[in-house]
């Protein structure tokens, strides 16, 4: 069994997810270690993970949370410029810090975050096997479908022309991150960063299930999509107001806990929703005061947090961003949703759910009352959504894929058998 580290991004969305695995792996026997700046400590020992520090000088205790109340505040282009540069100040951190940190810890192999693009030069470095994984939409670059920044669907030359002008766009907005990690790894003797070859050659793992893909997506030898990285075993407990449920159907509703303080969000949702035969369930992530927030239409209960993956079984449908998570844990549930993205690879989750007739996707700019009421009511009347996500649901449940997962990094990092001695 391998000692194994954990390198992910420090934020909610990849914490959960890569989270469930390190534990699933020490179930089966693996020393899991999971580094993290020090806003993640409490969360990492409360799922009772190894905690090892990076980062306490470029990210000293309350750097996340103004961090994700500035992206919180944005939305599109510049979000997505605030994440490049928030991603490439981690890069410097991983290239900083992580080497020596993994070295004390005894890691003999690591898994990283697809979109931590620094932690393979690490494991280079330090010279042990590592396996990535995509938490979110898969980054790899493929001119069979467009980067998972973007909303488009289709096939044909003209859609191939656009996905590898998107790609190139993508590489060119990437350079910061880049330029970082090559510098560092011309300092250590590696070979300069490439798209093609930026990623594990052992195994390359995604949350995303095959059945939720994009047609034609061409992937590298050694990728695997499995299904939702989802341990409730792992889930805190937290208090909601169950007793306010009136037997209506129920949407959770949630922008995730990046993107939660577009609050006009969650009053156009709740104007579109008023009206319909619905109750809605807002999550602010953690992101705002439900008192802060005011009366909303329809009176919907508005919590910080909620248990969402009870409140999402329960419910007849989701109203989201798009994150992966959220759209999986729906699904996971049989449940439909209508997907607002507002940055990163949101469009391109959306996009997935409307190839797979699972759901409705409007873009968070072109999110008004009528096309938000539009969609949840076709969402809720034409039976279809709800047949295609418990269709869905079937097939990921079939994919076991936090268990497949875990199959995957356990043969990537265990060694071959000897051949057998040849007795004569």
């Amino acid at each position: 069994m391998a000692r194994i580290g954990f390198l992910s991004v420090p934020v909610p969305g990849h914490f959960y997810p890569t989270s469930a695995l390190a534990r699933r792996l020490a179930a089966r026997g693996h020393e899991t270690v999971y580094f993290g700046v020090p806003d993640l400590e409490a969360r990492i020992r409360g799922v009772g993970l190894d905690y090892r520090p990076i980062g306490r000088d470029s990210y000293p205790l309350g750097s996340m949370r103004a961090l994700d109340e500035k992206l919180g505040r944005l939305k599109g282009a510049a979000a997505f410029r605030f994440t490049i540069q928030r991603m490439t100040n981690n890069a410097r951190m991983i290239l900083d810090d992580a080497p020596a940190a993994a070295r004390e810890a005894g890691v003999d192999a690591l898994v990283v975050d697809q979109v931590q693009l620094a932690g393979g030069a690490v494991a280079e470095r330090l010279g042990v096997p590592y396996v990535h994984v995509a938490a979110a939409l898969p980054i790899n670059l493929d001119p069979s479908v467009p980067p998972c920044q973007f909303p488009w669907r289709g096939s044909g030359l003209a859609a191939r022309l656009r996905n590898r002008a998107a790609n190139w766009l993508i590489g060119r907005l990437a350079g910061p991150i880049i330029a970082t990690v090559d510098r560092r790894r011309a300092e250590w003797g590696l070979a300069p960063l490439r798209w093609d070859t930026a990623f594990s050659q052992l195994a390359q793992v995604a949350q995303l299930p095959a059945a939720l893909e994009l047609p034609g997506r061409v992937v590298p030898p050694g990728f695997h999509h499995t299904g939702p990285w989802i341990d409730p075993a792992s889930r805190a407990e937290v208090d909601f107001p169950w007793n306010r449920l009136d037997g209506r159907p129920l949407a959770f509703v949630s922008m995730g806990t990046l993107q939660n303080q577009v609050a006009t969000t969650f009053r156009v949702i709740a104007e579109a929703c008023s009206g319909l035969d619905l109750q809605l369930a807002i999550s602010l992530g953690g992101g705002g005061d439900p008192k802060a927030i005011g009366e909303l239409p329809g009176d919907p209960i508005v919590v910080g947090f909620a248990p969402q993956l009870e409140v999402i079984r329960r419910s007849a449908l989701t109203i989201c961003h798009g994150g992966l998570n959220t759209t999986l844990e729906s699904l996971a549930s049989g449940a439909p949703t209508v997907v607002l993205p507002v940055t990163n690879d949101q469009p391109g989750v959306g996009a997935r759910v409307e190839h797979a007739g699972v759901g409705r996707s409007i873009p968070i700019a072109r999110a008004t009352v009528p096309r938000v009421r539009e969609a949840v009511r076709a969402v809720l009347e034409d039976p279809s959504y709800r047949e295609r996500a418990v269709a869905m649901q079937a097939r990921i449940a079939a994919a076991d894929g936090l268990n497949r997962s875990a199959d995957l990094i356990h043969a990537a990092f265990e060694p071959a058998p000897s051949p057998a001695a040849d007795v004569r």
